[in-house]
């Protein structure tokens, strides 16, 4: 799966050990998130949900800076 740098990083941010528990605590903090990083978070846990749990944990997710 092709993850943008934002979504890499929003990602990182809420990486857990699975992939279930990630887009849990990304989804828990779509209220406190403006428009721009919902929609970034929407789109990340999308791929996510398209992702298999084996492909997840074959995944590196490396924060990466500007």
């Amino acid at each position: 799966m092709n993850f943008s740098v934002e979504e890499e990083n929003l990602i990182c941010m809420y990486h857990t050990s699975d992939r279930r528990r990630t887009m849990a605590r990304m989804m828990a903090a779509l209220p406190d998130m403006d428009t721009e990083m919902r929609r970034l978070a929407n789109s990340a846990v999308a791929k996510l949900e398209h992702m298999t749990d084996a492909d997840f944990d074959g995944q590196r997710f490396d924060f990466a800076g500007e």
